[in-house]
């Protein structure tokens, strides 16, 4: 059975299939695409997340669950480096390991920078900052409750465990 198909830059070409199996004839091999694999789950992104940013060295991880509190994201993660070049680094490995590992792409923000690096993954945002910055905005006091606060210890910049409970 054949079938002409119109690829996306308008040229036409035919498709030839046979027992389960499409073979293309006349298409670039830009123009075909490899089935969609299904979206990691947000607690495998999570868990990727937290696990790239202990492996760097990030300092004072704190996962905040958002859920029922914006619909921005999921989950919001923030969490210090020790220097501009420091931040600058997490988030390049950050975006890599999750490209890599779940072929999951993020929007970054303010990596040249290396002061608040804003990584956006769908439903899970991270901030990686310099402490200075950190203490300055102080994003934990806005997303968490007081209790979440205290049992995350005001996420001292020292600290490497996140203290919150990752799973839902």
């Amino acid at each position: 059975m054949e079938a002409e198909i119109v690829t996306p830059n308008g040229t036409a070409a035919t498709a030839a299939a046979s027992s389960g199996s499409i073979a293309t004839e006349g298409m670039s091999p830009d123009s075909v695409s490899a089935p969609a694999t299904p979206a990691p789950s947000v607690e495998a992104v999570l868990e990727r997340i937290l696990s790239s940013l202990d492996d760097d060295k990030a300092e004072g991880i704190v996962p905040i669950d958002l859920r029922g509190k914006s619909p921005i994201a999921d989950w919001m993660v923030i969490c210090s480096g020790r220097s501009s070049r420091q931040v600058t680094a997490i988030s390049e490995h950050l975006v890599q390991n999750l490209k890599a590992d779940l072929a999951l792409r993020c929007r970054v923000e303010g990596k040249d920078q290396g002061d608040w690096v804003l990584i956006d993954c769908g439903d899970i945002v991270v901030h990686v900052f310099r402490p200075e910055i950190r203490e300055f905005y102080q994003l934990e006091k806005i997303w968490l409750e007081p209790e979440e606060l205290a049992a995350a210890g005001n996420a001292p910049v020292g600290s490497t465990s996140s203290g919150a409970d990752v799973n839902p």
